[in-house]
């Protein structure tokens, strides 16, 4: 079969889609015949290595990714050949204390299909029953493979972790990127006051047409002296920062008194220099937030399938061009995800 995949850590040029053994399904996983996936930050990094993670090369990226069940395992239940299916890639043990307490997500050997273990971004994929969730048949298979890590994650930070409450005021930053486009929505479902960043005007457009009241262009201003004059000094209740050392400070000064930042990731690195003094004399909170519980996946996917959120596709391109789709994602290129479909279903 076809597949995604490097042999070494590298820049862009590392990545081939070319000839890869096919998968072997253990007794608990599920083949699947994958008719979409798409990129999210972590398959950036993984590429180019990350000291903690040590993968067996060649190495199949893609943590999202959705198609039709080709064959089952035996001790499979939930799914059967035929069945629509997209990759929710958090991966626990089932035994460990925090999974016993209904936390999979602080599972003691928590991993991600296509950062830790090799991923979906190939023709087929064996994927464990426990990494699939259904999707209904009329949903197409760039929304099916473009929201479940974003949306997850972005509904696990605001209310799994953050508990936003319609009253309240939050700021996004990163709005046009795969969480922050999620986490808008979301809020704005939730019925917050919702601010949003973002580095291009065609970019806060686009945050204002999914859900966003308040928006700040960070290029042209700095976002947490905009947050202050535009609150009357007060900031706002919760901050939602996924890029970590560039925008932390920044993130800590928007805080209203008791607030609380919820973070996801750090993209621009992970060690922010920080006000302890803002923080403990102002009361606020700093929350950290991985993936979501399958309960939080069933319901926030729920709201995609019924469109009343929904992934936007900044552009489809086939996997041979996944080098092109990490450009897009480094040089953020856009509003939204990026989907790539295996050469034959084009």
């Amino acid at each position: 079969m076809q597949a995604v995949q490097y042999r070494e850590h590298g820049g862009r040029d590392v990545i081939e889609y070319g000839e890869h053994p096919e998968p072997d399904p253990d007794r608990n996983e599920v083949l699947v015949d994958i008719k979409a996936g798409s990129l999210n930050h972590v398959d950036i990094w993984t590429r180019k290595g990350m000291p903690i993670i040590d993968l067996a090369f060649p190495h199949v990226p893609g943590c999202d990714g959705a198609g039709v069940v080709r064959e089952v395992g035996e001790d499979v239940t939930r799914f059967e050949p035929g069945d629509h299916v997209a990759v929710s890639a958090g991966i626990s043990c089932g035994d460990c204390e925090f999974c016993r307490d209904g936390e999979p997500t602080m599972c003691v050997d928590y991993h991600l299909l296509g950062e830790h273990v090799p991923g979906v971004h190939s023709e087929r994929a064996a994927v464990p029953e426990q990494g699939l969730v259904p999707v209904p048949d009329h949903v197409d298979w760039a929304t099916a493979a473009a929201a479940p890590l974003v949306f997850q994650t972005a509904w696990r930070m605001l209310l799994g972790r953050g508990d936003l409450q319609p009253t309240e005021s939050v700021l996004v930053l990163g709005a046009s990127g795969g969480v922050g486009h999620a986490a808008v929505q979301i809020a704005d479902y939730v019925g917050a006051e919702v601010y949003a960043t973002a580095s291009t005007d065609e970019k806060l457009a686009y945050a204002e047409e999914v859900g966003a009241d308040h928006v700040i262009n960070y290029e042209a201003e700095n976002f947490a002296s905009a947050i202050r004059e535009q609150t009357g000094k007060r900031g706002v209740d919760m901050v939602v920062d996924h890029i970590g050392a560039a925008t932390w400070h920044d993130s800590i000064k928007s805080l209203a008194n008791g607030g609380r930042v919820v973070t996801c990731g750090a993209t621009t690195g992970g060690r922010p220099k920080t006000d302890l003094d803002r923080i403990f004399w102002n009361q606020l909170s700093v929350i950290g937030s991985s993936m979501g519980d399958p309960g939080e996946v069933d319901d926030v996917l729920e709201l995609v399938w019924s469109g009343d959120l929904e992934p936007r596709i900044r552009a489809e391109l086939p996997m041979s061009e996944t080098a092109r789709a990490h450009e897009m994602i480094e040089n953020r290129e856009g509003f939204g995800k990026v989907v790539t479909r295996p050469d034959s279903e084009l």
